[in-house]
């Protein structure tokens, strides 16, 4: 890999991380909105017929804070191996992951055929 080429996957994966980062700040203030409206004694929300109770609110600000998180864990992980040399190689199978796959998902662990098969396991 030519430095070009490093100097630009660390760019992308430093704006992926920053817009994580930044994402993970703005769910963490509605997630405290969230928690203030709830410790408010007159709120009624389980009887509110225009939309969601708090409680159904506030499982879904955590689920994505649990994903924002681990995205976040990956990228980071990418960054090592970007510095280890191991970035653009599969996990699994030690081939080269696509660089179309790499370009949607700068983070990503494994090729296509890999994640797919770990996919189908799972299930």
């Amino acid at each position: 890999m030519s430095p070009r080429d490093h100097d630009g996957i660390r760019a992308t994966l430093g704006a992926e991380r920053d817009s994580t980062v930044s994402l993970i700040e703005a769910l963490s203030s509605r997630l405290q909105s969230v928690v203030e409206a709830t410790a408010d004694s007159s709120s009624d929300d389980e009887h509110d017929p225009e939309g969601t109770t708090l409680a159904v609110e506030r499982g879904q600000i955590v689920a994505q804070l649990d994903r924002s998180r681990v995205r976040l864990d990956e990228i980071d992980a990418a960054f090592g191996r970007l510095d280890h040399g191991t970035y653009g190689r599969c996990e699994s199978c030690g081939e080269s992951i696509g660089p179309e796959r790499l370009d949607a998902l700068p983070a990503a662990r494994h090729c296509i055929d890999c994640a797919t098969r770990n996919s189908a396991r799972r299930w």
